[in-house]
């Protein structure tokens, strides 16, 4: 039976599944609930600065994409960070983590970008017994306007600034949360492993204006006729946070260091992609937003029996086993070929891959007598279009055409050796770049 154990930064949880900082971790009677639901850690709702507490809209936060089936795709929020007294969030974490020893409890933190707000904030959260810190180096509004948040995040060298107060006044692993509004997500994880930062997390939202009321003329979430930006998550931000994770994975400065994903994770398989791009363990928030805190209990089955069937005893088998195999384009395998081929067995005559090609893509597949579809190899591009519209799972694949037979729409020979575009003859570069 696989051990869903994680040991993230000498931090022991039950299973990589932990709650990202959110509404989900707002309090105290949520993180006891989330617990007993089978959450292997949670990320409490960021805190700031002793004081007035922060404000938050009294209307509607939240905007939302559907699928067809109204599943929810993306949710974007313009909700702040907690507006609760700190005092009172600080009290909550000390009674939940002595409660619950053996689960991970992270803090995450917002405060000015000046080293006594910092200096000030941390042996508090230290007396809580949590077992590290998140900086919110992400939020893309509200406190972005302050000074906060993502600003902080899209500056490296204050991200770099700011960890190292924190490593200096803070004794337990820190976490910085990362922005992705951001030209490139390697500078930032640089920055703060550059200041000694323990793991970084991310992604952070996505800034957006999700939709726009037609009738009030103006974005949503509306409140009370105005509309602003907020932040981006859910399943449809999972593909930029996994080429994101993957950049700080491969990337010679940072490959091997400590991630937790974020960013749309909503089953085990995303979990499990996440983990072999290299992250220790994931987050999430908006599927609990969802589906309520017991989808945790098919992520972890979902997680258990795959390792299972892949022979895989514990998650640290697997972190990642991907990241080896992400490169760059001009690195790929140019004398590879391939061809789609159609399962006429499987096939519907439904007709979505014949149109797709003959309208969009390279006129490849005919449509003959008794609607018919076959792949017309002399066009066929391996473009693999048809298999992502054919709406049965399986019934179109791409084979790979074996070295030493003629390509029919080339009419070359098909060459076994690996060969790129950095010695490609089209390349005009190609001689520099093989020296």
């Amino acid at each position: 039976m696989a051990d869903l154990t994680t040991d993230f930064l000498g931090i022991k949880s039950p299973n990589p599944f932990w709650l990202a900082s959110a509404p989900p971790t707002d309090k105290e009677y949520n993180v006891r609930r989330a617990y007993e639901a089978g959450w292997g850690g949670v990320v409490w709702k960021t805190l700031g600065s002793e004081g007035p507490p922060v404000v938050n809209v009294n209307g509607p936060r939240y905007g939302a994409i559907y699928g067809a089936d109204r599943r929810l795709l993306g949710l974007n929020n313009i909700e702040l960070i907690t507006d609760r007294p700190l005092q009172t969030n600080l009290e909550e974490i000390t009674r939940v983590k002595k409660d619950y020893p053996d689960r991970a409890l992270i803090v995450s933190l917002m405060v000015p970008c000046d080293e006594e707000s910092w200096k000030a904030i941390l042996p508090l959260v230290e007396e809580t017994g949590a077992d590290g810190i998140e900086l919110n180096f992400g939020c893309p509004h509200g406190m972005a306007e302050r000074g906060m948040g993502s600003a902080v995040g899209q500056v490296p060298e204050y991200i770099q600034m700011v960890t190292q107060w924190c490593k200096q006044y803070y004794s337990k692993p820190v976490i910085v949360k990362l922005t992705p509004n951001i030209s490139d997500i390697r500078n930032p994880a640089r920055a703060a492993f550059a200041g000694n930062a323990d793991a970084v997390s991310l992604i952070n939202t996505i800034n957006s204006i999700i939709s726009v009321d037609l009738d009030q003329m103006a974005p949503q979430p509306t409140l009370d006729g105005k509309g602003t930006h907020g932040g981006y998550c859910g399943p449809a931000v999972k593909p930029i946070a996994l080429n994101m994770v993957a950049e700080i994975a491969r990337d010679p400065e940072t490959t091997g260091k400590p991630i937790s994903a974020i960013g749309g994770v909503t089953t085990w398989r995303d979990a499990a992609e996440f983990m072999v791009m290299g992250a220790g363990n994931v987050q999430v928030c908006t599927a609990a937003m969802t589906y309520g805190f017991r989808v945790v209990e098919e992520m972890k089955a979902g997680l258990s029996q795959w390792m299972d069937e892949k022979g895989y005893t514990s998650t640290a088998d697997f972190i990642g086993q991907a990241v080896p195999n992400v490169t760059d384009w001009k690195y790929l395998n140019l004398n590879y070929v391939s061809k789609a081929k159609i399962d006429q067995d499987a096939c519907i005559k439904c007709g979505r891959c014949y149109a797709a090609c003959e309208d969009t893509s390279h006129q490849a597949i005919w449509m003959k007598e008794d609607r018919v579809f076959e792949v017309n190899d002399a066009e066929c591009v391996a473009c693999n279009l048809c298999v992502e519209v054919c709406p049965v799972e399986n019934c179109i694949s791409m084979e790979a055409v074996t070295p030493g037979e003629v390509d029919p729409r080339t009419g070359k020979v098909v060459q076994g050796d690996y060969a790129n575009w950095t010695t490609h003859p089209n390349n005009p570069s190609a001689v520099q770049a093989a020296e």
